[in-house]
């Protein structure tokens, strides 16, 4: 695990050379060519020069560790991005953007633009988290539906609050994978399930009528009824995709509160991230946050595109 008086959390230099080792592992590589030969790539030295600064010889152009990264540009200390990175990893539900801005001594505004940042690093990418489809031969999928937004309170005085719906697929003892999806239809259903899961795969749900259909293209369909009080028979159930949904509305409710229509599939892919990543899986939290900067690669994130988001 990290000491948080590790100096990467409170010296930019030190900070710079920690997210150098995770994304160069190899050494330094141009972002703008794509050049990766060694004796191509040159670290510029000299009073006027900021430390971290290289320059590719093939394209003549200059680059840092956060070109081309969701960190490019920023002006916040890369050291306070490696710790905000570390404390939305570490935190098993989350952290809201205003305990950060009061923990980092940034603006508001600041640290909600970084948790977003963060959760698009967190978003399967050139790491490969999250390529191919789930399960396979002898492999259980289970598959479930929740709704989360706020509580329909003061119904007489105000319009039913709104509920987003998020779809989960889990594979025991494996990965999960969640979406936001417009209703529980078949057309909704049918082309995630086909997608994510392998066909040689067992497919478990409870008896919703919309899963029948497209679980005949499984090797197996299980199911379990939840209106009789049936929970778990033998070695059907959907216990373990229930309790990702128990973690995704504790943390929505007790550190986000709500979430918005328009960035809930950032939301959703921060809970994914740290499922995949748990202490089951082989990641401390240390694991956890250093992987989540190898993630940062090809993911550019400008405010105006997060603002209009918001406001759309």
């Amino acid at each position: 695990m990290y000491d948080i008086t590790n100096p990467i959390f409170t010296d930019a230099d030190k900070a710079r050379e920690h997210l150098e080792a995770q994304r160069w592992p190899n050494g330094p590589y141009c972002p703008h060519c794509g050049n990766a030969d060694q004796e191509r790539i040159v670290k510029l030295k000299g009073r006027s020069t900021r430390p971290g600064v290289h320059k590719c010889k093939e394209c003549r152009k200059p680059f840092t560790v956060t070109v081309g990264t969701v960190f490019e540009r920023s002006k916040v200390p890369l050291n306070k991005w490696v710790l905000a990175t570390y404390l939305l990893c570490s935190s098993k539900k989350g952290m809201s953007s205003h305990q950060l801005h009061r923990m980092l001594g940034v603006t508001y505004k600041t640290a909600w633009f970084m948790t977003h940042r963060i959760r698009e690093a967190m978003r399967p990418g050139e790491d490969g988290y999250g390529s191919g489809p789930l399960g396979g031969e002898g492999k259980t999928v289970e598959a479930d539906e929740t709704v989360v937004g706020r509580k329909a309170k003061n119904k007489a005085f105000k319009p039913p609050a709104k509920k987003q719906i998020v779809m989960s697929l889990v594979e025991r003892g494996g990965e999960v994978r969640s979406f936001h999806i417009a209703n529980t239809s078949h057309k909704t259903i049918k082309p995630v399930l086909y997608t994510q899961i392998e066909r040689a795969s067992k497919l478990m749900t409870d008896q919703a009528q919309f899963y029948k259909e497209p679980g005949a293209t499984f090797t197996k369909h299980s199911t379990v009824n939840h209106s009789i009080n049936e929970y778990v028979r033998d070695d059907d159930h959907t216990n373990t995709v229930e309790s990702y949904f128990g973690i995704l509305k504790r943390g929505i409710m007790g550190s986000y509160h709500q979430v918005s229509e328009a960035h809930l599939k950032r939301y959703l892919c921060e809970f994914d991230f740290r499922y995949n990543h748990r202490e089951a899986a082989g990641f401390g939290d240390a694991a956890r946050a250093d992987q989540a900067l190898k993630g940062i690669s090809g993911k550019r994130l400008e405010y105006r595109r997060i603002n209009e988001a918001s406001n759309a």
